[in-house]
């Protein structure tokens, strides 16, 4: 799971911003400031009277000390900027924290409550590249995603007259843009761009809670609107594009997306087979207090009361969702109904139920999907025949190489999906 963009991961909280104009008497920057100032003097409880009610029902002073002592020592602020979001005061600042940049967003509404507020790698200031013009391959945009809502892709097309084997690319948790942009690195644009070298479309596009939020102005998501639906609509406008083969569309998922491949695979029917990077064995929700301690461990907190305190209330979130709380409740970030759709997806019992061949891959550096799931995987499906797996050493979660103790901070550094990875998928591909 990509714990940074996870709505309830360690390093980003967030919030729709969409409340009205500031006005109260101090202002967005020093409200800002005050908050950052209390965040980083460890005094949460005050942070979190900053936030307005809901804020405070997503995110209380027990998850503000887990999402903040997961992050780097605090260091240098730049000055912030404010700009105005649907009426709504809008803060952003870069954070050096570490040996790593920040950028911290904050929403103050009408009353100089919080009303968002969002901490993440800072990403590449490097725009895409453009294709070469040697390449074998070329780039359009195409407009794709479920009925009467559509969302912006990038088709990278082989050169030549097909028809060729295609990729839909799926995205894993979190409001992903089409590149699938985490820290300073774009992982789909490496995967699609190495394939499509290698003569095998590739369709990305931009996740719906990142190119169109409103279209959950209600709180309601699911999975499967979130997720699954859009990928079953794409998967079915590629294959009906000229050039393709209809009959070789596969559906390649990362993190949350290789957890979700089978489900879509299914629903979309006729998908040649899917390809399953860094996913997970068990169900989302039991992988997110391991991810926790491995914060807690690599901050050297694991014994610290507050901390356990903090897990302590993940896990009480996990029993009430699994309970009897209202699907309106609030748990672990988000609707409890949103959870229980999320924990209807049994990553083995969807892949057992595969009738298509399928090629599972994963980094042993992966500190969010960690190797115990891959060992599961292994006993699961390493002597059926539908399936191929791949373990590759010194690789992290994104399927970037690393070396040292895993963590998030590496994200913020650029590098490449490794290009073995992606050679063996293009492989792989062919002989299907």
């Amino acid at each position: 799971m990509k714990l940074t963009r996870n709505p309830v991961s360690a390093i980003a909280l967030a919030c729709a911003l969409t409340l009205p104009a500031f006005a109260a008497t101090d202002t967005p920057q020093a409200i800002a400031a005050k908050l950052l100032d209390r965040l980083d003097a460890g005094q949460y409880e005050q942070a979190e009277t900053m936030l307005n009610t809901q804020m405070q029902q997503r995110v209380p002073a027990d998850k503000l000390k887990a999402v903040w002592q997961s992050l780097p020592p605090a260091g240098k602020r730049d000055a912030p900027q404010l700009s105005q979001q649907n009426g709504t005061q809008v803060i952003k600042q870069t954070l050096h924290r570490g040996k790593t940049a920040w950028t911290f967003t904050v929403a103050v509404d009408a009353q100089g409550k919080v009303s968002g507020m969002f901490v993440q790698p800072q990403q590449s200031a490097t725009p895409i590249a453009a294709v070469p013009a040697d390449a074998g391959y070329s780039e359009r945009e195409v407009s794709v995603g479920a009925e009467g809502h559509p969302l912006g892709g990038t088709l990278s097309m082989p050169k030549g007259n097909g028809p060729f084997p295609a990729v839909v690319l799926v995205h894993g948790s979190g409001p992903n843009d089409r590149e699938e942009t985490i820290g300073s690195n774009h992982v789909f644009t490496d995967i699609a761009r190495g394939l499509a070298a290698q003569g095998i479309a590739v369709l990305r596009y931009e996740k719906r809670t990142h190119a169109r939020p409103q279209d959950f102005k209600d709180g309601i998501v699911t999975i499967d609107s979130e997720t699954t639906d859009d990928a079953v609509a794409t998967v079915k406008t590629l294959a009906a594009m000229p050039g393709i083969d209809p009959k070789r569309v596969f559906v390649f998922g990362h993190s949350l997306g290789a957890m979700m491949a089978p489900r879509i695979a299914t629903r979309a029917g006729n998908v040649a087979g899917v390809i399953e990077l860094s996913g997970p064995a068990r169900k989302l929700v039991d992988i997110i207090p391991y991810q926790q301690r491995y914060m807690a461990k690599l901050q050297g907190k694991s014994d610290d009361p507050q901390t356990l305190a903090a897990i302590a209330k993940i896990e009480a979130d996990i029993a009430a969702i699994r309970g009897n709380a209202k699907p309106d409740a609030t748990a672990l970030g988000m609707r409890v109904d949103y959870w229980r759709s999320v924990d209807t997806v049994d990553p083995v019992t969807d892949n057992t139920s595969l009738r298509i061949p399928a090629l599972l891959l994963h980094g042993d550096r992966d500190f969010q999907v960690p190797m115990e799931d891959w060992a599961t995987l292994q006993r699961a499906f390493g002597n059926d025949k539908r399936f191929t797996m791949k373990l590759y050493p010194s690789l992290n979660h994104l399927g970037i190489a690393g070396t040292g103790t895993p963590s998030v901070a590496e994200y913020a550094q650029p590098g490449h999906v490794d290009t073995r990875l992606i050679a063996d998928v293009a492989t792989w591909i062919k002989a299907h």
